[in-house]
Order: structure tokens, then C-alpha cells, then sequence
């Protein structure tokens, strides 16, 4: 089976430039220069105008399954990845029952591979006395260990200093870490609900959930991995405060990274009374100035990479008041064509998203031959029209929760193929009728 995608404009490795690929099997077996003669192919795409990419590698999603199917699953919200142009995911342990366990991690390996449209590795989740199982796992499945150092969905919080250092101490694996501290986080709850009462406005959200809180929580993450030399990487940093604790240095170099998610990115507490419990995250949506940091902050190399923390709940557990609407939101389907938005904005070049989104998820967990459009690696790739307004609404997305944080935004992209694994899952609308996903595999 030869796929022949042509005279598409590429980016890869912070270039952009008009070239074709031939896809063979599994992989890219070659790419093409405007001049050279192209080959004949079972399927040819004309992509002229298009931008052709390495399918984004999501580090951090909640697909739910299993135990919160109500939400969302793998089957079908690996689905709504790939329409947005993702086509390797790594999925979060606060499940039911929660992933962390050798049996229960295999369980969720056993699921993706009969249901998942993209290719999949998972967390195994840290508990305060768990470290036994920890050390089992496989160093070339499982991407990392996640350490909840404040509370979230699921309440997997490992509070207990000799446990937090033993994991530091003794854990081979890559360290994933939620950081917030959860007694400033208590203390400034009580406060607050003292204050207002249940019907507290959102937008409080951020001072609740504050940024001393999330400073604390991830400078001692950061003495803990400097004093043992632990493989440590902060989840969804949401502070400009938190850039501090983080060098600039190539990734390569670099021991401690830190993600940034696409809503700290896009949205900031102006937002909070407009779209109320839709933009609840933990950590919380911060300031315009936060957000702008951020922003500056994956430029400098700062942030490592962008993720969704993608993290369905149904409307009816959103439209709750303050203290009962749970936190988080789904954002992988619409996550590419948001980082897109913003770099036809000016706020980043559209080269700098392929680079953080696709290219330094695969360097930093040294993912077998993904993340980049070379000859020779696995054909795992998005098209992407530009130029094709594409307006979001909640009875459009894919998202078994059926709906977005950014219902009623007009988009300027629109991803129209994804190919995974050398064939194609996604076009204009239609999935395969059978998922070709893989396990990732790590190179340790």
C-alpha cells in the first residue's frame, strides 16, 4: 500500500517548505524535492495549499475508561483526536478503579489496543504506598509515573514527605507531576466559601486555586528531582512565577522540562465571567499577565511542550455551582488549530507549534521513530488546511461529552487528513471503520 501525499507545504524541524511524500507500508519511505519526478501511488492526495505535519503527540489527556465512561472512552475520544490532527496520546491513571497497579495498567494496555484510533501509552499513578508497583513497570511501554502533589479529579494526592522522596529517590521512569499545594489550596477554600457562600463566581477560581499555591507545590517537585537527579516533568504550568524554576537550555540537556496546555495559553480570568465553569481547570486559568508569560515562556524554551490535559465532564456535572462543577474540560480535538490560531495571530510562528507539540514530545520521552516528518519513521502525519474558517459549536465536535470550551470561536485552520501508522484514519470527516494504533514504544 503506497500513499502518496504532493506538493504540500511541509514543516519539520523548524523549516517550511514545498515538497511530497511518499508513504510505504508503516512508513515515510521518501520525501520529494517541487522538482522531482513523483512516483505512482495506490492513493495520491493533492495538498496543494495545505500544510503538511508530524501528527501531534498529545503527553497528557483523560480518556476515562475505565470506570467514567459516562464522560468519555478511549475508542471514542481517541476519535476526536484524530480529527484534530493527534495520533499518539498518553493517558492519565485517575480512572475506575485508578491505573496504580502492574494489572490494572495492563488492562488499560489491553483496551487501547482493541479500541484506540491513535497510538497510546499510559501513566502508571503514584500513591502514598504504592512504590512497589512503581518499580515494576516497563520502561519501554509505560511513559511515565504520575505523582498528583495536589488534589484533582480523582483524589490521588500523595501527601506523605517519605513517600514523595522515595519515589524521587528510587523511580527510573520520567516523573509527571500535578503541582499545587493542597493546604494553601484548603485554606484559601475556606476563606472564599466563609466569604460567598455556594454560589461563589468563578472567578475566584484562580485565587483558590492560586499561584502561591502552584509555586510551592512545584519548587519543592524541583529540590526533590535536583537532589536525587530524577527525570522530573511538571504538567500544566499555569504561572509566570513558575518559569523561574526552569532553564532555557536545548531539551537534550535537560533534566527537569514543563508542559504548558493550551487553555492557559488561549484563556485568562477576563474570560472566567463569560464562560464560567466551562474554563475551570486545575490549575486554574490565571491573569492576562500569566498568560502572556506563558506564552513568552515557550518561546525562550522555557516550556518544553504544549498538551490539553484534555479532561471531559458531561454539561449536567458542569452546570453546577462553584464548589460542585468539576474541574477540567475537553480540548484535544480543537488543541492543533487553537496553537495554529494563535501563531496566524503572530503570538508564535506556526514552525514553533510543530516544534512543541510534536517534535519535543517525541524527543523528551525518546519515542521510537514518531514526531517528525523523515524518511524512514513511522507515517504518522496531518494535513491541514489553512485559510478554511471553521467556527466550533457543541453539536459539532466529536467529544462524547459533546462540548467545547471554544463552542462559538471561528477558527482559520481545519485539519483534514490524519494518518497513522501509514494509513488514513482521517478525511474530511470519516474515520477509518478500524483503528491501526499502536503502542508507543520508548528507547531507554
Amino acid at each position: 500500500m503506497k500513499i502518496l501525499i504532493k506538493n504540500a507545504t511541509i514543516i519539520n524541524e523548524g523549516k517550511s517548505f514545498e515538497g511530497s511524500v511518499l508513504i510505504k507500508d508503516r512508513f515515510i519511505d521518501k520525501i520529494f524535492s517541487p522538482n522531482d519526478e513523483l512516483p505512482d501511488a495506490d492513493t495520491i492526495i493533492d495538498a496543494t495549499g495545505q500544510y503538511l505535519i508530524p501528527g501531534v503527540i498529545d503527553d497528557q489527556v483523560h480518556f476515562r475508561e475505565p470506570g467514567l465512561t459516562h464522560k468519555a472512552d478511549i475508542e471514542n475520544d481517541s476519535k476526536a483526536a484524530v480529527a484534530g490532527g493527534v495520533t499518539s496520546f498518553m493517558e492519565m491513571p485517575n480512572t475506575r478503579p485508578q491505573t496504580t497497579t502492574i494489572e490494572a495498567l495492563r488492562q488499560k494496555f489491553e483496551i487501547a489496543k482493541r479500541k484506540s484510533y491513535a497510538n497510546y501509552s499510559f501513566y502508571l499513578g503514584a500513591t502514598n504506598n504504592n512504590l512497589d508497583e512503581l518499580l515494576k513497570a516497563d520502561p519501554h511501554n509505560v511513559c511515565g509515573i504520575k505523582v498528583f502533589m495536589g488534589s484533582s479529579t480523582g483524589n490521588m494526592l500523595v501527601d506523605d514527605p517519605e513517600t514523595l522522596r522515595n519515589i524521587f529517590k528510587e523511580v527510573p521512569l520520567l516523573i509527571a507531576t500535578h503541582c499545587e499545594d493542597e493546604q494553601t489550596i484548603r485554606n484559601n477554600t475556606n476563606r472564599y466559601r466563609q466569604q460567598y457562600g455556594d454560589e461563589m463566581p468563578f472567578r475566584y477560581h484562580p485565587e483558590i486555586r492560586s499561584p502561591e499555591a502552584c509555586y510551592r507545590s512545584s519548587s519543592l517537585a524541583v529540590e526533590l528531582a535536583s537532589k536525587y537527579n530524577s527525570r522530573l516533568h511538571i504538567l500544566h504550568i499555569s504561572t509566570g512565577r513558575e518559569l523561574s524554576l526552569f532553564s532555557g537550555k536545548p531539551l537534550e540537556e535537560k533534566t527537569i522540562t514543563a508542559e504548558v496546555c493550551v487553555h492557559h495559553l488561549w484563556f485568562c480570568d477576563e474570560d472566567y465571567d463569560k464562560y464560567g465553569s466551562r474554563i475551570k481547570w486545575n490549575p486554574a486559568v490565571k491573569t492576562k499577565k500569566d498568560r502572556d508569560a506563558l506564552r513568552e515562556g515557550l518561546k525562550n524554551n522555557l516550556l518544553d511542550v504544549v498538551a490539553t490535559d484534555h479532561a471531559p465532564h458531561t454539561l449536567d456535572e458542569k452546570n453546577n455551582n462553584y464548589f460542585n462543577a468539576p474541574s477540567g474540560g475537553p480540548l484535544v480535538e480543537h488543541s492543533l488549530i487553537a496553537m495554529l490560531e494563535m501563531a496566524e495571530q503572530g503570538i508564535f510562528p506556526k514552525e514553533l507549534v510543530v516544534e512543541k507539540m510534536c517534535h519535543a514530545p517525541a524527543r523528551m520521552f525518546n519515542i521510537d521513530r514518531r514526531g517528525f516528518v523523515k524518511e524512514g519513521y513511522y507515517a504518522d502525519l496531518a494535513l491541514i488546511a489553512p485559510e478554511q474558517m471553521n467556527t466550533i459549536s457543541d453539536e459539532s465536535v466529536h467529544y462524547k461529552c459533546k462540548w467545547s470550551p471554544f463552542s462559538g470561536i471561528t477558527f482559520s485552520h481545519k485539519v483534514t487528513h490524519t494518518i497513522i501508522n501509514g494509513l488514513i484514519i482521517y478525511e474530511k470527516g470519516q474515520f477509518a471503520t478500524e483503528p491501526e494504533s499502536m503502542s508507543l514504544q520508548f528507547i531507554r
